[in-house]
């Protein structure tokens, strides 16, 4: 992935951090940006140890300024956009403990707006540097299609996230589609699930040799890919 700029949003830990680690280790440029910088320090330092090229900036989705500011950093130091991994997400409460109705306004207000409103930012400030064929990559899971107890408003963004994807797909001319990668041990699955690294390849096969038709305003899943790469 010599010549290829990636930007990963939440990039500190979890799925973000272990995608940002194995672009790096593809050969690509990173830029990571999360809001604790401690944690992106590590990631970055883990890339660089590794021979590959990253940058940390600390950055938070919710902010439309500092993501404009991130993408035009990026474009400005590293030349066009050739992925964005939309990734930065949030869940306040235990999985499985979040029932919908006892959901505080502050926390429904602040989870969409970290989950959906700032993927929207994200990807909109990173259009204009990005070229038509470059990829956009959003991860979401199996909840937003298939409603479980006490999920709460995180179910909720993955929803509308998804459909945010189908309509920047639709309206743009580079390919935007969703990644599922199934339930991956993360803080926000409470340590259930695959380790992250084992799913960050699944980010490096869609962002380069998946099916842009099939990728476009859909979802790839774990599955597709252990097919594809078998």
């Amino acid at each position: 992935m010599d010549d290829t700029t990636v930007v990963v949003t939440g990039a500190s830990t979890g799925i973000g951090a272990a995608v940002a680690r194995a672009f790096g280790e593809a050969g690509a440029t990173v830029v990571a940006c999360a809001r604790d910088k401690d944690a992106l320090d590590e990631v970055v330092s883990d890339i660089e140890a590794a021979g590959g090229n990253a940058t940390g900036l600390r950055a938070d989705v919710r902010d439309e300024f500092d993501m404009e500011r991130l993408m035009e950093t990026t474009a400005r130091d590293g030349g066009v956009i050739d992925v964005l991994v939309a990734n930065a997400g949030i869940s306040h409460g235990t999985p499985g403990e979040m029932p919908i109705a006892d959901e505080a306004y502050s926390v429904f207000d602040d989870t969409l707006r970290t989950n959906v409103r700032g993927v929207f930012t994200a990807v909109k400030e990173a259009l204009p540097h990005m070229s038509d064929d470059a990829r956009v990559l959003v991860p979401s899971g199996s909840i937003a299609r298939d409603a479980k107890p006490g999920m709460g408003a995180y179910a909720v963004s993955k929803a509308a996230v998804e459909g945010l994807a189908r309509q920047f797909a639709a309206d743009c001319p580079q390919t935007v589609g969703v990644v599922d990668p199934g339930l991956v041990d993360t803080d926000l699955t409470g340590g259930q699930g695959r380790d992250p690294a084992d799913v960050s390849q699944l980010f490096l096969w869609a962002a380069t040799d998946a099916d842009s038709d099939e990728l476009d305003g859909g979802v790839v899943e774990l599955k597709a890919w252990k097919q594809a790469t078998r």
